[in-house]
Protein backbone atom coordinates (compact mmCIF):
# COMPACT_ATOMS: atom_id res chain seq x y z
CA UNK A 1 0.00 0.00 0.00
CA UNK A 2 1.39 3.64 -1.09
CA UNK A 3 1.15 6.12 2.04
CA UNK A 4 0.24 8.91 1.38
CA UNK A 5 2.13 11.44 2.51
CA UNK A 6 1.37 15.11 2.82
CA UNK A 7 3.73 17.79 1.81
CA UNK A 8 5.48 20.37 4.05
CA UNK A 9 3.94 23.25 1.84
CA UNK A 10 0.64 21.86 2.29
CA UNK A 11 0.47 21.23 5.78
CA UNK A 12 1.62 24.90 6.11
CA UNK A 13 -0.84 26.45 4.29
CA UNK A 14 -3.96 24.43 6.04
CA UNK A 15 -2.77 25.79 9.53
CA UNK A 16 -2.22 29.40 8.51
CA UNK A 17 -5.66 29.16 6.81
CA UNK A 18 -7.27 28.08 9.89
CA UNK A 19 -5.78 30.27 11.85
CA UNK A 20 -6.62 33.42 9.75
CA UNK A 21 -10.19 31.91 10.36
CA UNK A 22 -10.16 32.06 14.24
CA UNK A 23 -9.20 35.45 13.68
CA UNK A 24 -11.52 36.98 11.95
CA UNK A 25 -14.26 34.99 13.79
CA UNK A 26 -13.13 35.93 17.39
CA UNK A 27 -13.40 39.99 17.22
CA UNK A 28 -16.82 39.42 15.50
CA UNK A 29 -18.13 37.19 18.63
CA UNK A 30 -16.85 39.38 20.87
CA UNK A 31 -18.03 42.43 19.13
CA UNK A 32 -22.04 40.42 19.36
CA UNK A 33 -21.70 39.83 22.80
CA UNK A 34 -21.21 43.63 23.47
CA UNK A 35 -23.66 44.84 21.52
CA UNK A 36 -26.32 42.17 22.91
CA UNK A 37 -24.96 43.27 26.38
CA UNK A 38 -25.27 47.06 25.36
CA UNK A 39 -29.26 47.43 25.74
CA UNK A 40 -29.07 45.86 29.59
CA UNK A 41 -26.35 48.67 30.38
CA UNK A 42 -23.63 46.36 30.60
CA UNK A 43 -20.25 46.49 28.85
CA UNK A 44 -17.64 43.28 29.61
CA UNK A 45 -14.12 43.61 30.17
CA UNK A 46 -12.20 41.47 31.74
CA UNK A 47 -12.05 41.89 35.25
CA UNK A 48 -14.50 45.06 35.85
CA UNK A 49 -17.68 46.50 34.91
CA UNK A 50 -18.73 49.59 33.43
CA UNK A 51 -21.74 51.83 33.08
CA UNK A 52 -25.00 51.82 34.71
CA UNK A 53 -25.22 48.43 35.59
CA UNK A 54 -21.62 48.29 37.29
CA UNK A 55 -22.17 47.08 40.95
CA UNK A 56 -25.96 44.94 39.99
CA UNK A 57 -26.79 41.54 39.54
CA UNK A 58 -28.83 41.34 36.31
CA UNK A 59 -31.28 38.53 37.45
CA UNK A 60 -32.55 40.56 40.13
CA UNK A 61 -34.72 41.80 37.32
CA UNK A 62 -36.31 39.09 35.35
CA UNK A 63 -36.89 40.92 32.27
CA UNK A 64 -33.10 42.01 31.91
CA UNK A 65 -32.63 37.75 33.08
CA UNK A 66 -34.42 36.55 29.94
CA UNK A 67 -31.68 37.86 27.13
CA UNK A 68 -29.00 36.13 29.38
CA UNK A 69 -28.27 33.86 27.02
CA UNK A 70 -27.93 36.70 24.25
CA UNK A 71 -24.95 37.60 26.70
CA UNK A 72 -22.82 34.73 25.87
CA UNK A 73 -20.56 32.10 28.04
CA UNK A 74 -18.99 35.01 30.15
CA UNK A 75 -22.54 37.37 30.73
CA UNK A 76 -24.67 34.09 31.35
CA UNK A 77 -22.54 33.13 34.33
CA UNK A 78 -23.35 36.33 35.74
CA UNK A 79 -26.33 36.29 35.80
CA UNK A 80 -26.90 32.95 37.37
CA UNK A 81 -26.12 34.77 41.00
CA UNK A 82 -23.36 32.10 42.97
CA UNK A 83 -24.56 30.89 46.26
CA UNK A 84 -24.07 33.16 49.19
CA UNK A 85 -23.52 36.61 47.05
CA UNK A 86 -25.61 39.21 47.46
CA UNK A 87 -28.27 39.24 44.30
CA UNK A 88 -30.34 42.87 44.98
CA UNK A 89 -29.48 45.90 44.01
CA UNK A 90 -26.57 48.27 45.35
CA UNK A 91 -26.46 51.80 46.00
CA UNK A 92 -22.74 52.06 46.89
CA UNK A 93 -20.24 52.45 44.00
CA UNK A 94 -17.71 50.36 42.87
CA UNK A 95 -14.90 49.97 45.87
CA UNK A 96 -11.90 51.72 45.40
CA UNK A 97 -9.76 49.52 47.74
CA UNK A 98 -6.65 48.52 45.87
CA UNK A 99 -5.73 45.38 47.83
CA UNK A 100 -4.78 42.47 46.02
CA UNK A 101 -8.50 40.24 45.63
CA UNK A 102 -8.30 36.31 45.59
CA UNK A 103 -7.86 34.27 42.73
CA UNK A 104 -8.53 31.00 41.12
CA UNK A 105 -5.03 29.42 42.54
CA UNK A 106 -5.86 30.39 46.30
CA UNK A 107 -6.84 33.71 48.39
CA UNK A 108 -3.95 35.85 49.08
CA UNK A 109 -3.72 37.49 52.52
CA UNK A 110 -5.36 40.68 53.28
CA UNK A 111 -3.45 43.52 54.70
CA UNK A 112 -5.73 44.27 57.65
CA UNK A 113 -7.05 47.72 58.17
CA UNK A 114 -5.42 49.57 61.71
CA UNK A 115 -7.51 49.14 64.47
CA UNK A 116 -8.92 52.98 65.27
CA UNK A 117 -7.38 52.71 68.95
CA UNK A 118 -4.38 51.15 67.92
CA UNK A 119 -5.77 47.70 68.50
CA UNK A 120 -2.87 44.67 69.36
CA UNK A 121 -1.93 41.19 68.81
CA UNK A 122 -3.26 38.48 70.26
CA UNK A 123 -0.44 36.25 71.72
CA UNK A 124 -0.22 32.52 72.02
CA UNK A 125 3.78 32.32 72.85
CA UNK A 126 7.10 34.68 73.11
CA UNK A 127 7.17 35.34 69.63
CA UNK A 128 3.72 33.98 68.27
CA UNK A 129 0.90 36.26 66.98
CA UNK A 130 -2.17 34.82 66.11
CA UNK A 131 -4.60 36.39 63.90
CA UNK A 132 -5.65 35.33 60.81
CA UNK A 133 -8.54 36.18 58.26
CA UNK A 134 -11.75 34.10 59.25
CA UNK A 135 -12.52 33.86 55.20
CA UNK A 136 -10.23 35.25 52.36
CA UNK A 137 -11.04 38.54 50.91
CA UNK A 138 -13.07 38.18 47.72
CA UNK A 139 -13.64 40.37 44.81
CA UNK A 140 -15.89 39.94 41.86
CA UNK A 141 -15.90 41.69 39.01
CA UNK A 142 -19.36 42.57 38.61
CA UNK A 143 -19.60 44.85 41.65
CA UNK A 144 -15.85 45.89 42.15
CA UNK A 145 -16.40 45.14 45.88
CA UNK A 146 -13.94 43.72 48.16
CA UNK A 147 -15.42 41.98 51.27
CA UNK A 148 -13.68 42.53 54.62
CA UNK A 149 -12.92 39.63 56.35
CA UNK A 150 -13.09 38.77 60.21
CA UNK A 151 -10.19 38.04 61.85
CA UNK A 152 -10.16 35.35 64.03
CA UNK A 153 -7.80 33.91 67.05
CA UNK A 154 -7.37 32.94 70.21
CA UNK A 155 -8.16 35.29 72.71
CA UNK A 156 -6.63 36.67 76.11
CA UNK A 157 -9.25 34.56 77.78
CA UNK A 158 -8.24 31.52 75.99
CA UNK A 159 -11.31 31.33 74.25
CA UNK A 160 -11.40 31.27 70.20
CA UNK A 161 -13.40 34.33 68.45
CA UNK A 162 -13.18 37.69 66.95
CA UNK A 163 -9.87 39.47 67.43
CA UNK A 164 -8.44 42.76 66.57
CA UNK A 165 -5.89 42.97 63.41
CA UNK A 166 -2.58 42.79 64.50
CA UNK A 167 -0.89 46.29 64.06
CA UNK A 168 2.30 47.85 64.54
CA UNK A 169 2.94 49.03 67.62
CA UNK A 170 2.42 53.02 68.60
CA UNK A 171 5.30 54.30 70.00
CA UNK A 172 5.14 57.90 71.08
CA UNK A 173 8.62 59.43 72.08
CA UNK A 174 8.75 62.78 73.73
CA UNK A 175 8.95 65.55 71.34
CA UNK A 176 12.36 67.40 70.81
CA UNK A 177 13.09 69.36 73.46
CA UNK A 178 11.19 67.87 75.72
CA UNK A 179 12.41 66.59 79.17
CA UNK A 180 9.35 66.47 81.98
CA UNK A 181 9.40 62.99 82.10
CA UNK A 182 10.83 60.42 84.33
CA UNK A 183 14.51 59.52 82.80
CA UNK A 184 14.58 55.94 83.91
CA UNK A 185 10.48 54.85 83.02
CA UNK A 186 8.79 54.24 80.09
CA UNK A 187 5.14 52.91 80.17
CA UNK A 188 3.44 50.58 77.58
CA UNK A 189 0.36 48.04 77.06
CA UNK A 190 0.86 44.75 76.20
CA UNK A 191 -1.26 43.15 73.61
CA UNK A 192 -4.32 40.93 74.37
CA UNK A 193 -3.43 41.61 78.23
CA UNK A 194 -0.61 39.31 77.99
CA UNK A 195 0.66 36.75 80.85
CA UNK A 196 3.15 38.23 83.63
CA UNK A 197 5.16 35.27 81.63
CA UNK A 198 5.05 37.24 78.52
CA UNK A 199 5.57 40.66 80.19
CA UNK A 200 8.54 40.24 82.03
CA UNK A 201 10.22 37.94 79.17
CA UNK A 202 9.57 40.90 77.11
CA UNK A 203 10.97 42.86 79.77
CA UNK A 204 14.36 41.23 79.97
CA UNK A 205 14.85 41.03 75.98
CA UNK A 206 14.46 44.87 76.47
CA UNK A 207 16.52 45.18 79.39
CA UNK A 208 13.75 46.54 81.51
CA UNK A 209 12.23 45.39 85.50
CA UNK A 210 8.41 45.64 85.97
CA UNK A 211 7.95 48.12 88.64
CA UNK A 212 4.37 48.18 88.09
CA UNK A 213 0.82 47.35 86.43
CA UNK A 214 -2.80 48.59 86.59
CA UNK A 215 -6.12 47.95 85.06
CA UNK A 216 -8.07 51.02 83.72
CA UNK A 217 -11.44 50.59 84.02
CA UNK A 218 -11.93 54.09 82.15
CA UNK A 219 -10.03 53.20 79.06
CA UNK A 220 -10.09 49.42 79.49
CA UNK A 221 -6.30 48.99 79.01
CA UNK A 222 -3.74 47.66 81.51
CA UNK A 223 -0.64 50.09 82.02
CA UNK A 224 2.91 48.76 82.62
CA UNK A 225 5.48 50.61 84.52
CA UNK A 226 9.19 49.49 84.07
CA UNK A 227 12.36 50.98 84.92
CA UNK A 228 15.20 51.50 82.48
CA UNK A 229 18.23 49.50 83.72
CA UNK A 230 21.40 50.43 82.01
CA UNK A 231 21.47 53.95 81.62
CA UNK A 232 20.05 54.16 77.94
CA UNK A 233 17.79 57.00 77.85
CA UNK A 234 13.86 57.07 77.19
CA UNK A 235 13.90 57.48 73.55
CA UNK A 236 16.42 55.11 72.58
CA UNK A 237 14.40 52.61 75.01
CA UNK A 238 11.13 53.17 72.82
CA UNK A 239 13.02 52.87 69.53
CA UNK A 240 13.78 49.86 70.30
CA UNK A 241 10.42 48.54 71.31
CA UNK A 242 8.80 49.51 67.94
CA UNK A 243 10.07 45.90 66.42
CA UNK A 244 8.32 44.15 69.27
CA UNK A 245 4.67 43.35 68.08
CA UNK A 246 3.84 41.98 71.67
CA UNK A 247 3.26 45.98 72.57
CA UNK A 248 0.26 47.97 71.61
CA UNK A 249 1.45 51.49 72.47
CA UNK A 250 4.58 52.79 74.61
CA UNK A 251 5.85 56.47 76.02
CA UNK A 252 7.49 58.35 78.70
CA UNK A 253 6.07 58.41 82.07
CA UNK A 254 6.14 62.32 82.02
CA UNK A 255 5.76 64.68 85.02
CA UNK A 256 3.54 67.29 86.49
CA UNK A 257 3.71 69.93 88.74
CA UNK A 258 0.99 71.34 90.81
CA UNK A 259 0.63 74.86 90.31
CA UNK A 260 0.71 78.02 93.00
CA UNK A 261 3.04 80.36 93.78
CA UNK A 262 6.21 80.61 96.51
CA UNK A 263 4.15 82.54 99.53
CA UNK A 264 4.64 81.34 103.23
CA UNK A 265 3.80 77.92 104.36
CA UNK A 266 2.15 78.57 107.70
CA UNK A 267 2.05 82.19 108.41
CA UNK A 268 0.49 82.75 112.10
CA UNK A 269 -3.29 83.68 112.35
CA UNK A 270 -3.12 87.09 113.55
CA UNK A 271 -0.57 87.51 110.14
CA UNK A 272 -3.31 85.75 108.14
CA UNK A 273 -6.53 87.80 109.82
CA UNK A 274 -7.87 84.90 111.53
CA UNK A 275 -9.04 86.16 115.41
CA UNK A 276 -7.40 83.28 117.81
CA UNK A 277 -8.94 81.03 120.30
CA UNK A 278 -9.81 82.58 123.56
CA UNK A 279 -9.24 86.11 122.13
CA UNK A 280 -12.84 87.53 122.98
CA UNK A 281 -13.35 87.67 118.97
CA UNK A 282 -16.57 86.00 118.26
CA UNK A 283 -16.14 82.22 117.73
CA UNK A 284 -18.26 82.24 114.26
CA UNK A 285 -16.92 85.44 112.65
CA UNK A 286 -15.86 84.68 109.41
CA UNK A 287 -12.15 85.94 107.61
CA UNK A 288 -12.82 88.74 105.34
CA UNK A 289 -12.72 86.92 101.67
CA UNK A 290 -13.17 89.08 98.26
CA UNK A 291 -13.23 86.03 96.41
CA UNK A 292 -16.96 85.47 98.00
CA UNK A 293 -17.60 88.97 96.89
CA UNK A 294 -16.60 88.35 93.22
CA UNK A 295 -18.38 85.10 92.78
CA UNK A 296 -21.45 86.31 94.87
CA UNK A 297 -21.63 83.19 96.81
CA UNK A 298 -23.70 84.88 99.90
CA UNK A 299 -26.88 84.81 97.12
CA UNK A 300 -25.51 81.27 95.13
CA UNK A 301 -25.82 79.68 98.71
CA UNK A 302 -29.33 81.03 99.58
CA UNK A 303 -29.94 78.48 96.52
CA UNK A 304 -27.06 75.62 96.99
CA UNK A 305 -24.46 74.70 98.67
CA UNK A 306 -23.28 71.50 96.97
CA UNK A 307 -24.80 68.49 98.94
CA UNK A 308 -23.10 65.75 98.81
CA UNK A 309 -21.78 66.00 94.98
CA UNK A 310 -18.31 64.21 94.96
CA UNK A 311 -15.49 66.52 94.55
CA UNK A 312 -11.97 64.49 93.48
CA UNK A 313 -9.42 66.51 94.12
CA UNK A 314 -6.02 64.85 92.76
CA UNK A 315 -3.18 66.88 94.42
CA UNK A 316 -1.03 66.15 97.40
CA UNK A 317 -2.24 65.04 100.72
CA UNK A 318 -4.71 67.22 102.83
CA UNK A 319 -4.77 68.08 106.11
CA UNK A 320 -8.66 66.15 106.98
CA UNK A 321 -7.82 67.14 110.76
CA UNK A 322 -7.97 70.83 110.40
CA UNK A 323 -11.15 72.55 111.62
CA UNK A 324 -11.94 74.02 108.69
CA UNK A 325 -12.14 70.63 107.02
CA UNK A 326 -13.71 68.18 109.61
CA UNK A 327 -16.07 66.02 107.89
CA UNK A 328 -14.97 67.15 104.27
CA UNK A 329 -13.10 64.03 103.26
CA UNK A 330 -14.79 61.19 101.96
CA UNK A 331 -12.91 58.73 101.19
CA UNK A 332 -9.14 58.59 100.07
CA UNK A 333 -6.64 57.12 97.78
CA UNK A 334 -2.59 56.96 98.16
CA UNK A 335 -1.17 56.47 94.68
CA UNK A 336 2.21 56.58 95.90
CA UNK A 337 2.12 53.86 98.01
CA UNK A 338 4.80 56.25 100.53
CA UNK A 339 4.01 57.53 103.70
CA UNK A 340 4.11 61.40 104.20
CA UNK A 341 2.84 64.08 105.85
CA UNK A 342 -0.14 66.57 104.66
CA UNK A 343 0.70 68.88 102.07
CA UNK A 344 0.43 72.81 101.85
CA UNK A 345 -1.07 72.76 98.16
CA UNK A 346 -3.83 70.00 98.85
CA UNK A 347 -5.23 71.46 101.96
CA UNK A 348 -5.22 75.06 100.12
CA UNK A 349 -7.03 73.03 97.26
CA UNK A 350 -9.71 71.17 99.44
CA UNK A 351 -10.14 74.57 101.72
CA UNK A 352 -11.10 76.61 98.84
CA UNK A 353 -13.79 73.98 97.64
CA UNK A 354 -15.42 73.06 100.53
CA UNK A 355 -13.94 74.91 103.64
CA UNK A 356 -16.80 74.96 106.31
CA UNK A 357 -15.24 76.60 109.51
CA UNK A 358 -13.72 80.31 110.09
CA UNK A 359 -13.31 80.13 106.66
CA UNK A 360 -16.16 79.43 103.65
CA UNK A 361 -15.64 77.58 100.64
CA UNK A 362 -17.72 77.94 97.64
CA UNK A 363 -19.67 74.76 98.29
CA UNK A 364 -19.34 74.35 101.84
CA UNK A 365 -21.40 70.90 101.72
CA UNK A 366 -19.75 68.30 99.10
CA UNK A 367 -17.85 65.56 99.83
CA UNK A 368 -14.01 65.67 98.76
CA UNK A 369 -12.48 62.19 97.40
CA UNK A 370 -9.01 62.73 98.27
CA UNK A 371 -6.44 61.83 96.05
CA UNK A 372 -2.62 61.87 96.55
CA UNK A 373 -0.73 61.47 93.04
CA UNK A 374 1.87 64.56 93.97
CA UNK A 375 4.70 63.61 97.04
CA UNK A 376 5.79 66.62 99.02
CA UNK A 377 9.52 64.70 99.32
CA UNK A 378 9.93 66.22 95.53
CA UNK A 379 10.65 69.40 94.50
CA UNK A 380 7.65 71.58 93.90
CA UNK A 381 5.84 68.58 94.55
CA UNK A 382 5.48 66.65 90.98
CA UNK A 383 3.81 64.13 90.40
CA UNK A 384 3.84 61.54 87.16
CA UNK A 385 0.96 60.00 84.83
CA UNK A 386 0.97 56.94 85.80
CA UNK A 387 -0.35 58.20 89.32
CA UNK A 388 -2.53 60.53 87.89
CA UNK A 389 -4.02 58.19 85.76
CA UNK A 390 -4.14 55.77 88.80
CA UNK A 391 -6.03 58.41 90.90
CA UNK A 392 -8.31 59.31 87.57
CA UNK A 393 -9.54 55.56 87.68
CA UNK A 394 -10.11 55.39 91.02
CA UNK A 395 -12.45 58.76 91.60
CA UNK A 396 -14.46 57.45 88.34
CA UNK A 397 -15.08 54.11 90.07
CA UNK A 398 -15.85 56.07 93.44
CA UNK A 399 -18.28 58.02 91.50
CA UNK A 400 -17.05 61.45 91.54
CA UNK A 401 -18.90 64.37 89.78
CA UNK A 402 -16.08 66.95 89.41
CA UNK A 403 -12.38 65.99 89.14
CA UNK A 404 -10.04 69.25 90.39
CA UNK A 405 -6.75 69.24 89.01
CA UNK A 406 -4.29 72.06 89.77
CA UNK A 407 -0.91 71.06 88.17
CA UNK A 408 0.50 71.35 84.62
CA UNK A 409 2.96 69.90 82.85
CA UNK A 410 3.57 68.36 78.73
CA UNK A 411 0.86 67.05 76.67
CA UNK A 412 0.66 63.18 77.29
CA UNK A 413 -1.21 60.69 75.05
CA UNK A 414 -1.79 58.42 77.50
CA UNK A 415 -3.73 61.16 80.05
CA UNK A 416 -5.10 62.47 76.58
CA UNK A 417 -7.22 59.46 76.29
CA UNK A 418 -8.06 58.88 79.95
CA UNK A 419 -9.76 62.85 79.87
CA UNK A 420 -11.98 61.64 76.92
CA UNK A 421 -13.30 58.68 78.70
CA UNK A 422 -13.91 60.52 82.07
CA UNK A 423 -15.42 63.34 79.83
CA UNK A 424 -17.97 60.86 77.99
CA UNK A 425 -18.91 58.94 81.09
CA UNK A 426 -19.92 62.64 82.73
CA UNK A 427 -17.06 63.93 84.63
CA UNK A 428 -16.76 67.16 85.00
CA UNK A 429 -13.00 68.08 84.42
CA UNK A 430 -11.71 71.22 85.74
CA UNK A 431 -7.95 72.70 85.92
CA UNK A 432 -5.00 75.14 86.17
CA UNK A 433 -3.83 76.96 83.23
CA UNK A 434 -0.91 77.10 84.78
CA UNK A 435 1.53 79.77 86.31
CA UNK A 436 4.07 80.11 83.26
CA UNK A 437 3.85 83.29 82.17
CA UNK A 438 2.10 85.23 79.54
CA UNK A 439 4.44 83.14 76.65
CA UNK A 440 4.47 80.32 78.10
CA UNK A 441 3.18 77.81 75.63
CA UNK A 442 0.02 76.08 76.99
CA UNK A 443 -0.16 73.44 79.39
CA UNK A 444 -2.14 70.53 80.35
CA UNK A 445 -3.72 69.05 81.21
CA UNK A 446 -5.87 72.27 81.20
CA UNK A 447 -5.35 72.67 77.96
CA UNK A 448 -7.42 69.64 76.37
CA UNK A 449 -10.43 70.01 74.98
CA UNK A 450 -12.03 67.78 77.21
CA UNK A 451 -10.74 70.07 80.24
CA UNK A 452 -12.29 73.54 81.86
CA UNK A 453 -9.28 75.33 81.88
CA UNK A 454 -8.91 78.37 84.37
CA UNK A 455 -7.30 81.58 84.70
CA UNK A 456 -6.62 83.54 88.39
CA UNK A 457 -7.25 87.84 88.70
CA UNK A 458 -6.89 89.38 91.40
CA UNK A 459 -9.37 92.27 93.83
CA UNK A 460 -9.27 94.26 91.13
CA UNK A 461 -9.99 91.76 88.47
CA UNK A 462 -6.68 92.12 86.55
CA UNK A 463 -5.29 89.21 85.66
CA UNK A 464 -2.77 86.95 87.63
CA UNK A 465 0.96 88.26 86.11
CA UNK A 466 2.62 84.67 86.12
CA UNK A 467 -0.41 82.98 84.58
CA UNK A 468 -0.96 81.59 80.84
CA UNK A 469 -2.34 83.35 78.48
CA UNK A 470 -4.44 81.31 75.24
CA UNK A 471 -7.76 80.75 73.58
CA UNK A 472 -8.20 77.63 75.45
CA UNK A 473 -8.88 79.33 78.68
CA UNK A 474 -12.60 79.03 79.53
CA UNK A 475 -13.17 81.47 82.39
CA UNK A 476 -11.21 83.22 85.56
CA UNK A 477 -11.97 83.12 89.06
CA UNK A 478 -10.42 84.50 92.07
CA UNK A 479 -6.72 83.57 92.68
CA UNK A 480 -4.39 85.99 94.34
CA UNK A 481 -3.95 86.44 98.06
CA UNK A 482 -6.52 84.05 98.71
CA UNK A 483 -6.84 82.90 102.41
CA UNK A 484 -6.84 78.88 102.86
CA UNK A 485 -6.21 76.19 105.36
CA UNK A 486 -3.01 74.90 106.16
CA UNK A 487 -1.77 71.82 107.67
CA UNK A 488 -1.60 71.86 111.50
CA UNK A 489 -4.65 74.04 111.99
CA UNK A 490 -2.65 76.63 110.57
CA UNK A 491 -3.69 79.09 107.36
CA UNK A 492 -2.09 80.35 104.70
CA UNK A 493 -1.96 82.95 102.12
CA UNK A 494 -2.43 81.35 98.02
CA UNK A 495 -1.79 82.79 94.64
CA UNK A 496 -2.10 81.07 91.06
CA UNK A 497 -4.29 79.67 89.10
CA UNK A 498 -4.32 76.23 91.37
CA UNK A 499 -6.69 77.99 93.55
CA UNK A 500 -8.78 79.63 90.80
CA UNK A 501 -9.31 76.32 89.52
CA UNK A 502 -10.78 74.99 93.14
CA UNK A 503 -13.04 78.19 93.26
CA UNK A 504 -14.19 76.81 89.38
CA UNK A 505 -14.42 73.30 90.92
CA UNK A 506 -16.76 74.32 93.45
CA UNK A 507 -19.29 76.36 91.63
CA UNK A 508 -19.71 73.61 89.23
CA UNK A 509 -20.75 71.46 92.34
CA UNK A 510 -23.42 73.83 92.64
CA UNK A 511 -24.65 73.76 89.61
CA UNK A 512 -24.53 69.70 89.57
CA UNK A 513 -26.41 70.11 93.21
CA UNK A 514 -29.17 72.55 91.50
CA UNK A 515 -29.76 70.03 88.42
CA UNK A 516 -27.78 67.01 88.65
CA UNK A 517 -28.30 65.14 85.23
CA UNK A 518 -26.21 67.63 83.52
CA UNK A 519 -23.34 66.75 81.22
CA UNK A 520 -20.03 68.12 81.31
CA UNK A 521 -20.77 70.37 78.19
CA UNK A 522 -23.56 71.77 79.48
CA UNK A 523 -21.74 72.51 82.69
CA UNK A 524 -19.18 73.87 80.99
CA UNK A 525 -22.04 75.83 78.79
CA UNK A 526 -23.12 77.31 81.80
CA UNK A 527 -20.05 78.41 83.40
CA UNK A 528 -18.98 80.25 80.16
CA UNK A 529 -22.64 82.25 79.40
CA UNK A 530 -22.96 83.34 82.93
CA UNK A 531 -19.56 84.62 83.25
CA UNK A 532 -19.39 88.17 83.46
CA UNK A 533 -16.45 91.08 81.75
CA UNK A 534 -13.97 92.13 83.99
CA UNK A 535 -13.60 95.90 85.05
CA UNK A 536 -10.15 96.05 84.57
CA UNK A 537 -10.12 94.69 80.95
CA UNK A 538 -13.60 93.79 79.23
CA UNK A 539 -12.24 93.01 75.57
CA UNK A 540 -8.70 90.42 76.20
CA UNK A 541 -10.49 87.37 75.46
CA UNK A 542 -7.02 85.30 75.55
CA UNK A 543 -6.18 86.30 79.06
CA UNK A 544 -9.92 85.58 80.68
CA UNK A 545 -12.02 83.18 78.68
CA UNK A 546 -15.47 83.72 78.74
CA UNK A 547 -14.99 86.10 81.20
CA UNK A 548 -14.96 86.60 85.82
CA UNK A 549 -17.31 83.11 87.25
CA UNK A 550 -20.80 84.02 88.81
CA UNK A 551 -22.11 81.51 90.48
CA UNK A 552 -25.10 82.96 91.57
CA UNK A 553 -25.86 83.50 87.86
CA UNK A 554 -24.70 80.13 86.69
CA UNK A 555 -27.31 78.53 89.41
CA UNK A 556 -30.07 80.61 87.84
CA UNK A 557 -29.40 79.13 84.33
CA UNK A 558 -29.11 75.71 85.36
CA UNK A 559 -32.19 76.14 87.55
CA UNK A 560 -33.68 77.34 84.41
CA UNK A 561 -32.33 73.96 82.27
CA UNK A 562 -33.62 72.19 84.82
CA UNK A 563 -37.29 73.37 84.72
CA UNK A 564 -37.19 73.01 81.00
CA UNK A 565 -35.93 69.33 80.68
CA UNK A 566 -33.70 70.44 77.53
CA UNK A 567 -30.53 69.25 79.61
CA UNK A 568 -29.06 66.19 78.23
CA UNK A 569 -28.31 64.07 81.32
CA UNK A 570 -24.98 62.34 82.44
CA UNK A 571 -24.06 59.46 80.47
CA UNK A 572 -24.31 55.84 82.62
CA UNK A 573 -21.21 54.48 83.99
Amino acid sequence: MREARIRPAAFTAVYSAAFLCAAAVLPLSLWANAAAARPLGVAARAGGMHGPMAGRSISSNPSRAAHAPRLGTRAARIATPRPGRHTGPSKRAPSTDTRRPSTDDGPTRPRPRPHPHGGGLVVVGPDLPVGVPHRPLRRTWLTGRAEEPEWHGRRGDGTNGPVRPPTRPVILPPPPGETRFVPDEVLLDMAAHGSRATLDAMARRHRLTRLEAHEFQLTGRRLFRLRINDGRSVPSVLRSLASDRRIVFAQPNYVYALQASAEPDHPSNAEAGIPEPGSGSDADAKAPQYAALKLRLAEAHALARGDNILVAVIDSGIDGAHPDLDGVIADRFDTLGIEERAHPHGTAMAGAIAARGKLVGVAPRVRILAVRAFGSSAPGAQGTTFHILKGLDWAHAKGARIVNMSFSGPSDPALRRSLAAARQKGLTLIAAAGNGGPKSPPLFPAADPNVIAVTATDSEDRVFAQANRGTHIAVAAPGVDILVPAPDNAYQVSSGTSVAAAHVSGVAALVLERNGGLHPDVVRKILTTTAHRPRANPVQRPDYGAGLADAYEALLLAARQSQAGASPRAPSR
